[in-house]
Formats: C-alpha cells, sequence, structure tokens
C-alpha cells in the first residue's frame, strides 16, 4: 500500500503554522535578551547610586564596624560593605567580613562562599581612601526576569491557539477554489467536454484551467475522431463484406459450373481487395487526424515523385496505362517525406484508378521562382465543376463510375495540403483532356 501525500492544504497550514511558530519563538528570545539587557541596565544603575550615596556617607571618621539595620524583607539579596583605608568599617548584616570583589572600581560578576553568583559594583574615592562594594544576589535578577517575561509569554500564548485557528480557516478560504475546481471535475460524465468556466477563478489558477481545456478539447476532438472512424469503417465495411459473402455463396452453389464458380472467386478477391484499400485509407485518414504535427524538413519531390511512380508502374502496365515523368531537378519543399509520398501516391493513383484501361497519365514537378508545382493529368473522362466542388467530402464518389475505391483518398489529399501548407487546383487538363490537378508549394531554399 503506496503512502499518500499530504494535501496541499496540509502541506501550506503546516508550512505557515510552523513558519508563524518560529518566528514567534525567535520574537520571544529577542524579548528574553531585551528584557534580560534592560534589567540589568536598571539594577546596574540603583547599585551605583546606593554605592555613590554611601559613599558621600562615609567620607567622615568612623573606629568599628557598623551592621546595618535589616529593613526589608528583600534584604538578604543585597549586601555592601565600606573601606576606608582598608579597614572595613561599615557592612549590611549578611555582607561578611571579606571583600564582595577584589577591583576597586566598575561592575564584576563574583560567587561567594555558599557558590551563589552575585552582581559586583565597587566604587573609590581617592581623597578619603574610601572603597564601598555593593552586591546584589543574581538570582532576584532572574526571578525579576521571569516575571517580565510571564507577562509578555502569557498574551502570546493565549493568541497562538486562536492565531492558528484563523490560519486555518485562512488558508482553507484560499484553497476554496481548488476543492470547487475537483468537486467540478468529479461531478462531469466521461462524455462531457465542455470547458470549465473561468468566472470567478483566481489567477494564478487560471493557466491551469486554459491548459485544462484545452486538453479536454483535444481529448473530445480524439473521441469525436474515433467515433467518426468507428461509423466510416462500419458503414463503408459492410458493402464489401456482404458483397463477399454473396460471391462466397454463388461459389458453394455453383456445383459443376466452374466457369460460375471461378467468376465468383475472383469476384470475392476483388471485394477482398477492395476492403483491404478501405481499412488502408481509413488508418491513413485516422493517423493524419489524431496524429500531432510532425516536423518538417527539405524533401526533394522531383526525387520522391519518381520513387513512387515506380513503385505504381506495375499496376499500370497490368491495365495497359501509361505513366510519363518529367521532374526538374533541386525541386525543394518543406514537408515530411513519409506523408509527402502518401499525397504523390494518392494523387497519380486516383488517376490511374478512375481513367480507363490504355489512358495516359502525365506528372510533371517544375520548379519557378514562386516555388514548386507539381502536376498531375489523365486522359480519363475528367470531373464536373460541381463534382470537382465535392471533392474531399468523405466517401464521395462521382456518380456512374465503375472504378473500386473508398472515396477517402481525396479527403487524405487534402488534409496533407494543410499539414504542408500547399495549396491545390483542380481543373480539366487542356492536354489530355481528363482531370487536371495543380499544387503549388512555397519556395525553399536549396541548403
Amino acid at each position: 500500500m503506496t503512502r499518500s501525500h499530504a494535501s496541499l492544504q496540509s502541506r501550506l497550514l503546516i508550512l505557515v503554522l510552523g513558519f508563524a511558530v518560529a518566528v514567534w519563538l525567535g520574537a520571544a528570545l529577542i524579548t528574553w535578551r531585551d528584557a534580560q539587557h534592560e534589567i540589568d541596565e536598571l539594577l546596574d544603575s540603583h547599585l551605583a547610586q546606593a554605592a555613590a550615596l554611601m559613599l558621600v556617607q562615609a567620607a567622615g571618621d568612623h573606629d568599628d564596624v557598623v551592621d546595618a539595620p535589616v529593613l526589608h524583607k528583600y534584604a538578604p539579596h543585597v549586601v555592601f560593605q565600606v573601606f576606608v583605608q582598608g579597614q572595613l568599617i561599615t557592612r549590611s548584616a549578611n555582607a561578611g567580613q571579606q571583600p564582595l570583589a577584589s577591583q576597586t572600581e566598575g561592575f564584576a560578576t563574583v560567587r561567594r562562599e555558599d557558590g551563589e553568583p552575585w552582581r559586583v559594583v565597587a566604587a573609590h574615592q581617592a581623597e578619603h581612601d574610601v572603597t564601598v562594594l555593593v552586591g546584589e544576589q543574581m538570582e532576584s535578577r532572574q526571578a525579576i526576569l521571569w516575571a517580565v517575561m510571564r507577562s509578555l509569554l502569557r498574551p502570546l500564548l493565549l493568541a497562538l491557539p486562536l492565531f492558528a485557528a484563523a490560519l486555518w480557516w485562512s488558508v482553507r478560504r484560499g484553497l476554496a477554489p481548488i476543492r470547487e475546481l475537483r468537486e467540478t471535475l468529479e461531478r462531469r460524465t466521461p462524455s462531457t467536454a465542455e470547458p470549465v468556466s473561468l468566472l470567478g477563478m483566481p489567477r494564478e489558477l487560471q493557466p491551469l484551467v486554459q491548459t485544462l481545456n484545452s486538453l479536454l478539447a483535444r481529448i473530445d476532438r480524439m473521441v469525436q475522431i474515433e467515433r467518426r472512424f468507428t461509423a466510416d469503417a462500419a458503414h463503408e465495411l459492410r458493402t464489401p463484406i456482404a458483397a463477399i459473402r454473396m460471391q462466397a455463396q454463388v461459389a458453394l452453389g455453383a456445383g459443376d459450373d466452374v466457369a460460375g464458380r471461378s467468376h465468383a472467386l475472383y469476384t470475392t478477391l476483388a471485394g477482398c481487395d477492395r476492403a483491404s484499400h478501405l481499412v488502408d485509407q481509413l488508418l491513413t485518414l485516422a493517423r493524419l487526424e489524431s496524429a500531432p504535427a510532425t516536423p518538417a524538413v527539405a524533401v526533394d519531390l522531383g526525387a520522391l515523385v519518381r520513387r513512387v511512380a515506380g513503385e505504381l508502374v506495375y499496376t499500370a502496365l497490368g491495365r495497359q496505362q501509361e505513366i510519363t515523368l518529367l521532374a526538374d531537378a533541386g525541386c525543394l519543399v518543406a514537408a515530411n517525406d513519409a506523408l509527402l509520398g502518401v499525397l504523390v501516391r494518392n494523387l497519380i493513383d486516383n488517376a490511374m484508378r478512375y481513367s480507363p484501361d490504355g489512358a495516359r497519365v502525365d506528372v510533371t514537378v517544375r520548379r519557378h521562382a514562386s516555388g514548386s508545382v507539381m502536376q498531375v493529368q489523365d486522359s480519363g473522362p475528367g470531373m464536373s465543376e460541381d463534382a470537382i466542388a465535392h471533392l474531399g467530402e468523405r466517401f464521395f464518389r462521382v456518380l456512374g463510375n465503375e472504378r473500386t475505391g473508398s472515396g477517402l483518398g481525396w479527403s487524405i489529399v487534402r488534409r496533407l495540403l494543410d499539414v504542408f501548407g500547399a495549396e491545390a487546383q483542380i481543373g480539366r487538363s487542356q492536354e489530355l483532356g481528363g482531370l487536371s490537378v495543380k499544387v503549388f508549394w512555397p519556395t525553399l531554399a536549396a541548403p
């Protein structure tokens, strides 16, 4: 069982909340350091003021050591000593006999006999050789610091759950369009291809929805192509299959009639050929309509036409038809070699297929200043202007034509002309009297 990934909402909430907590802890740390610094500055100034006051009071003569009375419950947390000419003359009750610090000027942090840290300030008056030492227990400072921090942290601790709830609501509210998009797609049926509405869609989601709509349009086009292909194939294959079945029944019922049986079998083979040709045409058209655009390269049109005509020459000989080819050298066009071969083969095959036995088919490839031109003309019956207007429609065939065909050749030609960006001109051949097809390609410089 694969482990599921966290939702976008959960990840966003965790990241934002984690960032907020980190900021909160950083702010608390900075507040702690600032409060500690300010408290130290404040209390150090108090120590200095007390020492200065005692320094003034000790300016007179003293013979005996005087212990100061305990006047406040927090007095044990503060001690002082006064030395005149190196002799201790005044001290607090808990100060002891030994000097609180070794220096005679400035601040210092020392440890007394009990191991507790004390903050001591020393002040010295040189004129009367008076030194005053005032110390404060560091524990009292920490107690004040914790009191300050409690007053700062308590509101933050109360605000954090509210902040998290507001943040959760904000993230959920902000991701609501994504949930709506998901629910919209879930409600759709597989056959629905309408684009998703961009109305009210956030700016960040609009490119995603536009890409999704483009994908839906391509999928719908592919589905329509598949449906049309299936319908076309079912419709067109029904006739040759029925004919093959009928001829097979005729052959079975021929009995001793060898000639009738042979005719039925030959007709069956012709029906198989027609069905095979139809399937090939349908598959080619389906590939052209569904495949993405293929990259174009420089193709020598004259050489390709010679190759395709050579492949069809045996078919022409079977019907006593004549194929003539005249191609200029260096007629380069921008196309795909395989698809261009399909185009040329369909044009020449159509000219041969719909011309009578013994007909003539002329193929020319010329290079002009405006580009390259390929012309295919035949000596067949040609087509009326009304029939030419319908060329390219699926399964369109001229009425009264006895030749077999699927009616898809011109659909393939039209599609390939769009792919190559070429143009076709269809009319009656002035030289041979049949159909004339000219295909124009823009100029392509030789490499």
